[in-house]
């Protein structure tokens, strides 16, 4: 199969490039595209088929439900058995945004998208781009991130094209997606509604709207089983093998393993923030931002990952935050990428 990358001006959305891409999803086929999150690989939400060819094309266990894209609040309607007032007023203040609602799921959902479950996970993404993409297509858009399966979330459509050349016909480039790391997911099917997956809207905002909620055991205690299927699998990897350390001593330690890890004849990839990269000139190193500015640090962690890895660095030494707040939805991605070596120092 030829993968076709069609750029697009977000400015002057060209309608032929979004009907072309439609007729794809149509026709039971798989279109990459940006969010404000990361970029997703999507099909025809409502067609098992379609659905089943996510799983082919990222190497994805099939017990990992999807999330359903929609273009328009209301048409959460048909997807769900009811919309509660508890989420209609998460969703109006929040909505469209990088926030997944869980509901049960209606009757007109494949148990493909839900791994056989009972809940429907829903989003109305930000991004203009992608509600167009959605409204042409006349149809809830599965899309998790367009990556091989473990891999970074891609942020660009070069790197969506790296995974995903020859396994699927169409990617759109909308240039570089503005968060980048995945929505926040919470089930509101619970009576007291939880936090499933940390995401650019925190713990500590949603609990402006929703008082009761609270984090997964998992997010608070490693050795708790996630209660989202997905989130028991590997994500985020790079090839290389990454250690992640927090706290005042963080650089100095860094510095010090990578001189070890040199002298024993490895490349060695650096991630920091931009007012100690200096410290590392000698080694393969790559900026996290300005420490205090956290969505900056969001915004490029996935992309500094891909890049190590064209490098061809055999260990990445990174600097890590705090975990609260924006930190934690990114320290979330840092412990998995790092198979949970983060130092606290």
């Amino acid at each position: 199969m030829q993968t076709e990358i069609l750029k697009i001006d977000r400015e002057n959305i060209d309608e032929n490039i979004l009907n072309h891409a439609a007729e794809i999803i149509k026709k039971g086929e798989l279109v990459a595209f940006p969010t404000e999150t990361v970029y997703g690989l999507g099909a025809d939400g409502l067609n098992p088929k379609a659905a089943k060819k996510i799983f082919k094309a990222k190497n994805r266990p099939e017990d990992n439900p999807l999330i359903l894209h929609i273009d328009e609040d209301y048409k959460l309607d048909e997807l769900v058995e009811k919309v509660d007032d508890r989420t209609k007023f998460l969703i109006k203040n929040l909505w469209p945004g990088p926030l997944t609602v869980i509901l049960k799921k209606s009757s007109i959902i494949p148990d493909i998208i839900t791994g056989g479950g009972d809940t429907v996970a829903v989003r109305r993404p930000k991004d203009k781009l992608a509600r167009e993409f959605i409204k042409y297509c006349n149809t809830p858009i599965a899309a998790p991130s367009a990556n091989i399966s473990g891999r970074p979330s891609p942020t660009n459509a070069k790197d969506v094209y790296y995974d995903m050349n020859g396994r699927i016909p169409l990617i759109i480039d909308g240039g570089s997606s503005d968060i980048g790391i995945e929505s926040t997911v919470i089930d509101m099917s619970l009576e007291n509604p939880c936090i499933l997956r940390p995401g650019y809207y925190t713990y500590e905002y949603i609990k402006k709207f929703i008082p009761n909620v609270c984090l997964d055991d998992s997010l608070v205690d490693d050795s708790k089983v996630p209660r989202s299927p997905g989130q028991k699998y590997k994500h985020y990897a790079p090839k290389a093998e990454m250690k992640v350390f927090v706290g005042d001593k963080s650089v100095e330690k860094i510095k010090d393993l990578a001189l070890k890890y040199k002298n024993e004849g490895k490349k060695v990839g650096i991630l920091v923030f931009d007012k100690d990269t200096e410290k590392f000139s000698s080694f393969t190193t790559l900026s996290l931002g300005n420490k205090d500015n956290l969505i900056e640090m969001s915004h490029v962690l996935f992309e500094a990952l891909r890049d190590l890895d064209r490098k061809n660095v055999d260990i990445i030494l990174a600097e890590g935050v705090k975990d609260i707040g924006l930190g934690k939805s990114i320290m979330n991605r840092m412990k998995k990428s790092a198979s949970g070596n983060i130092f606290n120092l």
